[in-house]
């Protein structure tokens, strides 16, 4: 018998959304009918391997692994569906079925049968900390106990978008030199092993009188056409030993720490670790989180040791009475200007509004600066790539010269 989607209003005016199996549409619909309630929509849902399903199968297949975009997608989806006051597994339900990623639809569906189970909403999502942090948790949590369910999945949604955008801003800022730097050892790779060693003929027996440019060129070139397995073995691995030390806590701490100093991209970060640990501590304190909990959260949110490591602090120096800002006075992390608007929050009693402010001020400030590290980054990038082709091209230009003045 097939089965049919539907979605009705009962009589208290709530809509549901559910799967029933009747012999056509019009037996479902007449069905739903009659148990009081008034159908919206019935439509049947399509089996069997015809080529839109199987196209549709690998598509799912390929579909890799649940992002933070689709889990920014079935929050917002979730607050609309709440906020219309459907139920949270008739929801759930609605969504999964929407939802073409075959993974994340697995996982919608046991967060359903965790609610239809007796537990929390809250407790479904402890159960995937990969896909929800402690922050989307704690703030259901928090809602779950004051009512405010659909307003706080919108704070999420919007937590989630901003963080997402945030993210394509740094890596956009990053590829356009990491292209321009490609390009460049790609292009001294070839004149090294492709283009100079037309000219070796053309040198030869007259390696005395060439400069020294030309002579460490044609060296370098010589060895990296006779030696390149060697060459690319050393590369491998020194691209391993990197890999391996930053995943050390030793090696990380160094990385974190060296973002924090580089000249021209530590504005940049600064300002992402500011703006994210203070939007972080914000959402969480006007969702109701206990205040111990909400800097644990920031603390493992923040995005780099170094700031870990200081809101780690902060947690100490609360937990034993005294106030955030008496951690923070003391930290070179934070500017002095934020801790003294953090200090006046709370002392007003009005500190969740203040961070919000003080991080949205900071996320206008780095995207300024994410602009001008790409604009600073673009001239360094292609003046180091005209100087090593200039080198290169006045390497093998200069000895001609002299040569053809010496014919002459």
């Amino acid at each position: 018998m097939p089965a049919y989607r539907y979605q009705v209003r009962q009589g208290n005016g709530q809509t549901v959304v559910g799967v029933l199996n009747a012999e056509n549409a019009s037996v479902a619909a007449s069905s739903l009918r009659s148990q009081g309630m008034h159908v919206l929509t019935v439509s049947p849902i399509v089996s069997g391997l015809d080529s839109g399903a199987l196209l549709k199968r690998l598509k799912e297949l390929n579909s890799g692994k649940v992002s933070a975009k689709h889990v920014l997608d079935f929050t917002t989806q979730l607050a609309v569906m709440v906020r219309a006051g459907i139920g949270i597994r008739a929801a759930l339900d609605g969504i999964a079925a929407q939802t073409e990623h075959s993974g994340f639809r697995k996982i919608i569906l046991g967060l359903k049968s965790d609610v239809e189970s007796g537990k929390q909403f809250s407790e479904a999502l402890q159960r995937h900390p990969k896909l929800f942090n402690p922050l989307y948790v704690n703030m259901v949590r928090a809602s779950e106990m004051s009512g405010s369910f659909g307003k706080m999945l919108n704070r999420i949604a919007a937590y989630l978008s901003q963080e997402i955008e945030t993210r394509r801003m740094v890596i956009g800022a990053m590829i356009y030199p990491g292209i321009i730097a490609t390009m460049a050892v790609s292009v001294t790779i070839f004149l090294l092993t492709f283009v100079l060693p037309k000219f070796a003929g053309v040198f030869k027996g007259k390696e005395d009188a060439l400069p020294w440019a030309t002579t460490f060129l044609m060296n370098l070139s010589k060895t990296m056409r006779e030696d390149w397995p060697i060459i690319v073995g050393v590369f491998t691995g020194i691209v391993i030993a990197i890999a391996l030390v930053l995943r050390t806590e030793s090696g990380s701490f160094w990385f974190d720490k060296m973002k924090l100093t580089v000249p021209v991209v530590k504005r940049m970060f600064r300002s992402l670790y500011i703006s994210r640990s203070l939007q972080t501590l914000g959402e969480l304190i006007n969702a109701g989180v206990p205040m111990l909990d909400t800097i644990a959260i920031t603390s493992d949110i923040s995005g780099n040791r170094l700031f870990k490591r200081m809101w780690r602090g902060v947690y100490t120096s609360v937990k034993q009475g005294k106030k955030i800002v008496h951690t923070l006075n003391s930290s070179s992390l934070m500017p002095r200007a934020v801790v003294q608007m953090i200090g006046a929050g709370e002392e007003s009693g009005k500190l969740g509004e203040v961070l919000e402010e003080v991080s949205d001020y900071y996320a206008k400030q780095l995207r300024e600066s994410i602009k001008a590290v790409t604009g600073m980054i673009e001239p360094i990038m292609i003046i180091m790539m005209g100087s090593v082709v200039g080198f290169i091209a006045m390497a093998i230009i200069l000895p001609i010269f002299k040569m053809s003045q010496i014919v002459k």
